[in-house]
Formats: C-alpha cells, sequence, structure tokens
C-alpha cells in the first residue's frame, strides 16, 4: 500500500509539472518495471508518453503465445560496438497483447530495427500485457 501511495505521488508529481515523464533518463527505466500495474492492460501509448529518452531501435518477437517489443536507446551501430554510457544500454521488454505486423521487407535496408514516430503511432493502440527492464552486459 504504501508503494502504491508513492508511485501515485510520483506520478501525481510529473503529471503536475509541466510535462515531466516517469522516466526522464535511461536510468530511471527501471521505474517503468517496478510501477508496471499502472500500465498493465493499457494502450502502449499511454507508456512510451512516460519516456523521455529516445528510443531508437525496436527487435520485436512474435511467437504463438505472446508478442514483444524490445526497445532500446541506443543505435545499432552503437550496440555493436558497446558504444554509450551503461545505463543506457538497457532493453525496455514490453509484452503486448496483439501480434505486432512489424514487415521486415517493407521496411528500409539498413534501417530494419530503427523505431519511427510511425511506429509509434502504428503501434499505439496495443495493449500492454508485461514489462521488463534488461541491462545489456558489457562485452
Amino acid at each position: 500500500m504504501k508503494n502504491t501511495l508513492k508511485v501515485f505521488a510520483i506520478l501525481l508529481f510529473c503529471n503536475s509539472s509541466i510535462g515531466q515523464q516517469l522516466v526522464c533518463n535511461t536510468s530511471q527505466v527501471y521505474l517503468l518495471e517496478q510501477n508496471e500495474e499502472l500500465f498493465i492492460n493499457k494502450r502502449l501509448k499511454d507508456l512510451l508518453k512516460e519516456i523521455k529518452p529516445e528510443i531508437k531501435t525496436a527487435h520485436v518477437f512474435n511467437n504463438e503465445t505472446s508478442s514483444l517489443f524490445g526497445f532500446r536507446f541506443t543505435t545499432l551501430a552503437q550496440q555493436k560496438i558497446g558504444e554509450g554510457a551503461i545505463q543506457d544500454r538497457v532493453t525496455l521488454f514490453v509484452q503486448v497483447k496483439e501480434f505486432i505486423p512489424w514487415n521486415w521487407d517493407g521496411r528500409p535496408k539498413g534501417s530494419e530495427f530503427n523505431w519511427t514516430p510511425n511506429d509509434a503511432q502504428k503501434f499505439a493502440d496495443f495493449i500492454v500485457l508485461d514489462i521488463g527492464v534488461a541491462a545489456t552486459s558489457q562485452d
């Protein structure tokens, strides 16, 4: 109950403060997982508007039982060479109710993983089922 009140107070403060999001930098991405009950059974757009750092890439995983976005805050080139601050190298996993029609062949060559404003709009009404965060190890 204390945690729920704390989360409510944080969200109330964030929403009343000139458009601040719950996640203002990548080191705060874990707040989404810790407060996932605020986003479960809500639209993906509600989750995305709480994230200030730019999502640069998305990996999509579909199978018979689930569909999952893996959002990253670094470019594919940065990921390949392990560039960027450690706290920027996290993956936000968001399981959604719907199958994700990513259309690999219809995306520009070399940019298949790039997350675009068009993607955010296209998948905005997908329903969030689960949220997880994983740190990427340093190679």
